[in-house]
């Protein structure tokens, strides 16, 4: 399964013809096909290419509703320099 860094899961925000990928808990989504996430923007509130793990923990509604969209990948952390 294909990883992504912050960096690279954030080109996909759904822009100018762009794909519109999210990630939750570990977990890259790919939710181009939903017609909530138009324009890679959800509610006005939410925009693709974000990791919104902490933003769904406050939403109306349960991370549940991720279970329609495609798994694509994993998100990584770079790794922590030690001094």
């Amino acid at each position: 399964m294909r990883t992504f860094t912050v960096e690279e899961l954030s080109q996909y925000d759904g822009k100018e013809g762009r794909a519109a990928y999210i990630a939750y808990g570990g977990k890259v989504y790919d939710v181009s096909r939903s017609l909530l996430w138009r324009g890679g923007r959800h509610q006005v509130v939410h925009l693709a290419g974000m990791d919104l793990t902490s933003a769904l923990r406050r939403a109306p509604h349960g991370a549940n509703v991720l279970k329609s969209f495609p798994v694509i990948g994993i998100l990584v952390t770079a790794p922590t320099r030690k001094s």
